[in-house]
């Protein structure tokens, strides 16, 4: 089950590149997470909610994740990632380099959304599991 990926920001070009590259690039272990990207000029400053409204038929979809000016603007890459399979949906941020831990948990529903959203740290960002 893979990970809708829409891109909302185009005001910087340099960190969607290094967002790709991230999400592209394997773990030490040798997983990523498993991105359909949406990179539309038409989805240009959408709020979260206006992305779930106009994203392509996803079946199968069980994680969306934003490329936002908050997420593009700032070192981490923080994505708005977003549960559809929840009612309402539910909404986190992680790190780049930690979206491949939410999307494989939850593709083979080894952990839930509320775990990852219970090891977020004090602003709300999930940056992975420390101390493990």
């Amino acid at each position: 089950m893979a990970t809708l990926l829409v891109r909302t920001d185009f005001d910087h070009p340099e960190a969607w590149e290094t967002l790709c590259h991230t999400l592209e690039t394997p773990t030490a272990d040798g997983v990523h997470a498993d991105v359909v990207t949406v990179d539309d000029p038409a989805y240009r400053g959408l709020t979260p909610e206006q992305v779930l409204d106009r994203a392509p038929d996803a079946s199968g979809v069980r994680l969306v994740a934003v490329a936002d000016t908050a997420a593009l603007s700032t070192a981490e890459l923080p994505l708005l990632t977003i549960d559809v399979a929840a009612e309402p949906p539910r909404s986190l941020r992680v790190v780049a380099a930690e979206l491949w831990s939410i999307d494989n948990n939850l593709s083979l529903a080894a952990m839930d959304y509320e775990e990852f959203a219970d090891a977020a740290d004090e602003s709300g960002v999930f940056r992975g599991f420390r101390g493990f």
